[in-house]
């Protein structure tokens, strides 16, 4: 599996020398995600994955609404990664903001790597545990000296 791994990484598209970079407007819709994945988890008790793939299937058509539209069809993958914030159990994320502040932290993560591993699956899932670790840091750092 080894030598498929590194055949992969050497003669796949995922190194990219340009740079590009997600509009803040796409982004903000991260929180949206995010908060109604939380609300359907812990409120109404769907349960994580339930509730992530609602958001995802909602997300998915908001492109409907204009067809011609660009943003519109950049809207999905940022609600839907907004979802796997949602999915995250109450010990991990107490409250809605911390869920806020995951978000802003995916969102950052999500503007800077647009064109980073471009084609890798687990990308939306792997910026939103990310965001909910630095969240999580922080809160724990809070907690500890204040």
């Amino acid at each position: 599996m080894c030598p498929l791994i590194l055949v992969s990484y050497l003669r796949g598209q995922i190194h990219h020398y340009d740079h590009q970079y997600e509009h803040i407007l796409v982004v903000s819709w991260i929180p949206v995600g995010a908060v109604s994945s939380f609300y359907l988890n812990h409120y109404l008790g769907l349960g994580p994955v339930i509730s992530a793939a609602a958001i995802g299937t909602l997300g998915s058509f908001i492109p409907e609404i204009n067809k011609g539209s660009d943003y519109l069809k950049q809207v999905p993958a940022v609600m839907y990664c907004g979802g796997f914030i949602g999915m995250s159990s109450t010990r991990v994320a107490p409250d809605i903001f911390f869920i806020l502040a995951a978000s802003f932290f995916t969102a950052v993560l999500i503007l800077v790597s647009k064109s980073l591993f471009s084609g890798v699956g687990g990308k939306l899932g792997t910026l939103a545990f990310t965001g909910v670790v630095i969240t999580s840091f922080i809160y724990y750092l809070i907690s500890y000296y204040v």
